[in-house]
């Protein structure tokens, strides 16, 4: 990949040049946090349930919290780029590198969860089974590609989605951010039947089919290379390591400090993991940590301090490996995450997640909250993706009810039966927990009466 071509001021929609005082990646940022579906993100689980008499992480602060560290990690590898490579880059380049890679990451952070639905990674199964179990009486309605997005249904896709898709009534370009931060938020940047387990890139799929055109431009203007035409797979993008890092340091540490807050972990267990974790990375810097835990005696406190310790040297380390893998990064080689590099050298990490995966992800209040939003989105799906494939004139009564509960810029009646379930994908998806668990009381008619 040529680092003069990773980037672009390019916008989706609207590209007329504007005189403002901010810098294009700037504005990207601010785009997303004016924005509605970003708002959103403050009453979506991420994964203790909302809300609770102790403050937990919701999607909000959780995106927030990564692009403060993305910004971090965008500045240390434009120092890197436009230290170590100065004859490969022009001045536009490396003025972009040193001035503005961290603008692009931390924008793209803020948004790597834009596309998910509520109730975390259970709404999302919701929608994908959904389809699955209603297989005989949908499947024959949409293409081969058009199913393969729905029966795999993907927060990542939906986020590119979200971010650039055209609504009734609405601006073209959705967002209208630069393709360079949407490219940084493609992980798996393939079309849905082109997803394959344990290949870094095809893990998941990137784009839906009605964004496919909308994607390969995008890739086309940030130099991605091209993998496959058909499937569509293109090799990730230099700057997606640094945006899933910085979700990987967060979702990891502060997971472990919000059970600690509700008393699921003892402060015990995660001091001892989170020091652990310290001195793999740095061991000369454990004394110092001793003494600063030697005066703070507020349990909550020290594991404050301990988690801004760890993400820190997690930053400094995904940096020196990003720096070491920067050639297979470029050349689109790499197969394994940053932060599972780290692993392989080292288990304090490794063990980190084991305990969670035990501990926190198992937990009794986690697993009630992910089986309440699983039948939530399932419930809310069955009650409209129906009503909206049927064409006008066979809609009977209750079709007609149940689609006047949808916004109208969610109703695309002038298109295929694909578009159609988008659009209904587009609302369920876009709704709060509370929303969505309000909604489906009132259609299940366990709350009856008028609220406004």
């Amino acid at each position: 990949m040529d680092l003069n071509s990773l980037y672009t001021t390019v916008r989706t929609g609207d590209h007329r040049p504007n005189v403002v005082s901010r810098t294009d990646f700037q504005r990207d940022f601010d785009r997303i946090i004016f924005s509605s579906a970003f708002r959103r993100l403050q009453n979506k689980t991420q994964v203790f349930p909302l809300p609770g008499s102790v403050f937990v992480h919701n999607r909000l602060t959780h995106s927030l919290e990564v692009a403060s560290v993305g910004r971090s990690l965008g500045s240390l590898a434009g120092d890197y780029i436009s230290a170590t490579y100065p004859n490969d880059i022009n001045e536009l380049s490396k003025d972009f590198y040193k001035h503005q890679l961290h603008n692009v990451i931390a924008s793209a952070c803020l948004c790597h969860d834009i596309g998910n639905p509520a109730f975390g990674h259970s709404g999302e199964d919701a929608i994908a089974s959904y389809f699955e179990k209603n297989e005989s009486q949908l499947k024959s309605k949409f293409t081969e590609k058009e199913w393969a997005d729905l029966l795999n249904f993907e927060g990542n896709a939906n986020a590119i989605r979200v971010l650039t898709q055209q609504q009734q009534g609405k601006d073209k370009g959705g967002a209208q951010l630069t393709c360079t931060t949407l490219a940084s938020i493609a992980k798996y940047p393939c079309e849905s039947l082109a997803k394959k387990k344990g290949i870094i890139n095809r893990k998941k799929f990137g784009f839906f089919q009605n964004e496919k055109q909308q994607f390969l431009d995008i890739a086309k203007s940030t130099g991605m290379l091209m993998e496959s035409e058909d499937p569509v797979i293109f090799k990730r993008h230099p700057f997606v390591w640094l945006v899933e890092a910085a979700d990987d340091i967060c979702y990891n540490i502060i997971d472990m400090e919000d059970a600690h807050r509700l008393g699921i972990v003892n402060s015990n267990d995660c001091e001892n993991l989170f020091v652990d974790l310290i001195s793999s990375v740095n061991a000369d810097e454990i004394k110092k940590v001793e003494a600063k835990l030697g005066i703070i005696t507020n349990r909550n406190e020290r594991i404050s301090y301990l988690r801004a310790k760890v993400i820190n040297s997690l930053i400094n380390k995904t940096i020196a490996l990003y720096k070491a893998n920067f050639h297979k990064i470029l050349g689109g080689s790499l197969d394994k995450g940053i932060l599972d590099l780290f692993k392989s050298e080292s288990s304090s990490l490794a063990e980190i997640e084991r305990f969670s995966i035990e501990k926190i992800y198992n937990h009794k209040a986690v697993i009630e909250i992910e089986n309440a939003g699983y039948n939530v989105m399932y419930e809310l799906l069955d009650h409209f993706v129906p009503s909206i494939i049927k064409e006008k004139e066979d809609r009977k009564s209750y079709d007609k009810m149940a689609l006047k509960l949808i916004p109208q810029q969610f109703i695309y009646e002038e298109a295929t039966i694909y578009q159609k379930t988008l659009g209904v994908l587009d609302f369920v998806t876009g709704m709060t927990d509370n929303f969505a668990t309000d909604l489906y009381r009132k259609i299940k008619g366990i709350d009856i009466g008028m609220t406004m």
